[in-house]
């Protein structure tokens, strides 16, 4: 496209570019931007350096004209989106992108590839936490995904609500909380269940975490607080019927007088599992491979589409797709969410190509992430985190139910021409 549109000309042309989603996941009542600090990062160091453009001369893929283009590559225009850990909705313009039409469609992959996996791990991460009730969740799905995808899943998890990684790349980059457990090889390693209980204790603390299924859990429990004493940290569930389990094992520990030991559950944990454990004497949960695939949804599905671009003379001319299924709205987008009295969300307004008006308490989404070329974005996993706690507070109670619905408030475009407009969604 890009050689193609630099011989026509056109390549040029002042273009806006809108990341977004035309459906939520099946059933899912809201989503989740994360990626935003990725996307931010990625973009200030985007670069085509000597080896990428000695690849494709030497594979032909584009003409030299296209490669002198490349090597000179600077995204010199701006973009606005959503602020990460921002709940959103269909047809939500979650990220925009103002340049050139060479400098903004080469951006296509690199904000999908990293929208389309935070926005998917931060919604499911959502669930979970929600599920939770304030009880902490540990993401531990580093086995389960690829090893970059592993740091990326920790840090929107993060924004989430979950409290800590076993991910220690994901801690260092990201100033995540670390945390984890010994697993069955540990105590398989040695010779007896009592020699393993024993070296973790003497080596690491009575705080420590014991994993008590390798065996017999009634056993294992008795071992432990006998190995550690009453100081002993929490024992790890990690099979069998999870909240039986985990009345026998807090039934057994107070009877030992190991009260204040904790009980944390692993085992294929989702937002429904830990939904049913929610009357359990469970105090923590280790999720892993649901939350790092989205949890049945591994990708957001949203896609990044031209909605205006310059003609010959320059004049901004609005652009969609008309194709079956797969419309979109063009035109440049702004964003507000629209609040009632009582500051509880009741539509997402989405103005084409002027700000739509709203009440003293209703809230702009969009912000001014990149100027001129220049990041001006803050991407602070803190702030985000806050922001998703402030975002979560505003939506109607129903969006708390795990059970499949539509999204929880109606998306509504607004036409520069007052008498159009658009519904997506019926709450």
């Amino acid at each position: 496209m890009m050689q193609a549109a630099l011989h026509s000309g056109t390549g040029h042309r002042a273009s806006v570019f809108e990341l977004f989603g035309r459906r939520l996941p099946e059933g899912r009542r809201y989503g989740v931007v994360a990626g935003t600090g990725r996307f931010l990062d990625a973009l200030a160091d985007f670069r085509f350096g000597a080896a990428e453009i000695d690849a494709l001369a030497a594979r032909q893929v584009v003409d030299e004209a296209t490669l002198e283009y490349l090597r000179e590559y600077r995204f010199t225009g701006s973009v606005w989106g959503y602020a990460e850990g921002e709940v959103y909705f269909p047809g939500s313009p979650l990220l925009i992108v103002e340049g050139t039409f060479l400098e903004a469609v080469v951006l296509e992959t690199l904000a999908l590839s990293i929208y389309n996996h935070d926005c998917a791990v931060a919604s499911a991460a959502s669930r979970m936490t929600m599920a939770a009730g304030g009880r902490p969740c540990i993401e531990m799905g580093s086995r389960r995904t690829h090893e970059w995808a592993a740091v990326a899943a920790a840090r929107a998890a993060y924004i989430c609500g979950f409290g800590m990684t076993s991910n220690l790349e994901a801690a260092r980059r990201h100033g995540i909380p670390s945390a984890g457990t010994s697993a069955h090889s540990f105590t398989l390693l040695h010779d007896s269940e009592e020699d393993a209980f024993t070296a973790q204790v003497e080596s690491l603390g009575r705080n420590t975490t014991l994993l008590v299924d390798t065996y017999d859990v009634k056993e294992a429990v008795e071992k432990a607080v006998r190995i550690a004493g009453s100081e002993l940290g929490a024992v790890r569930l990690d099979s069998g019927d999870l909240v039986a389990q985990a009345h026998e094992v807090r039934a057994q520990l107070d009877a030992l007088g190991a009260t204040s030991t904790r009980i944390v559950v692993t085992s294929d944990l989702d937002e429904y599992a830990i939904a049913a454990l929610a009357a359990a004497p469970v105090d923590a949960y280790g999720v892993g491979t649901s939350l790092v695939t989205g949890s049945g949804a591994p990708t957001a599905s949203l896609v990044y589409k031209l909605v205006l671009r310059a003609d010959d003379s320059g004049e901004l001319i609005a652009v969609a797709k008309a194709s079956k299924d797969k419309a979109s709205v063009g035109g440049r987008k702004y964003a507000l969410r629209r609040l009632d009295e009582h500051g509880i969300a009741t539509a997402e307004v989405i103005g084409i190509g002027e700000r739509p008006h709203g009440d003293a308490n209703d809230r702009q989404l969009l912000v001014e992430l990149v100027r001129d070329g220049e990041v001006i974005g803050e991407h602070n996993v803190e702030l985000a985190r806050e922001r998703h706690r402030a975002s979560l507070a505003e939506l109607p109670g129903k969006a708390r139910r795990l059970s499949k619905g539509e999204p929880v408030i109606p998306t509504v475009f607004i036409d520069e021409a007052p008498d159009r407009h658009l519904v997506i969604g019926t709450p």
